[in-house]
């Protein structure tokens, strides 16, 4: 079963408090997602490790409940 967008931002939400999340449905389908977020965790952090946290707090629902996401991160300005 895809993942909707209220439960692809919880999950964020609670690994990283504060985060704004943006979240696109790519195909209308809640299996193909663009998300970005940003938050004040990612500072002092790579790319690939804010990338990673964000994976992380989705709890290894990539690639099964969650089929697709174009990830983009920033900290907040």
């Amino acid at each position: 079963m895809p993942m909707s967008a209220g439960e692809i931002e919880r999950l964020i939400a609670t690994a990283l408090p504060g985060a704004e999340i943006e979240l696109t449905d790519l195909a209308g389908d809640d299996d193909h997602w663009a998300a970005r977020v940003t938050a004040p965790q990612f500072a002092g952090k790579s790319r690939v490790q804010q990338h990673k946290m964000v994976y992380d707090a989705l709890g290894g629902r990539m690639g099964g409940a969650l089929h697709a996401l174009q990830l983009s991160t920033a900290i907040p300005t």
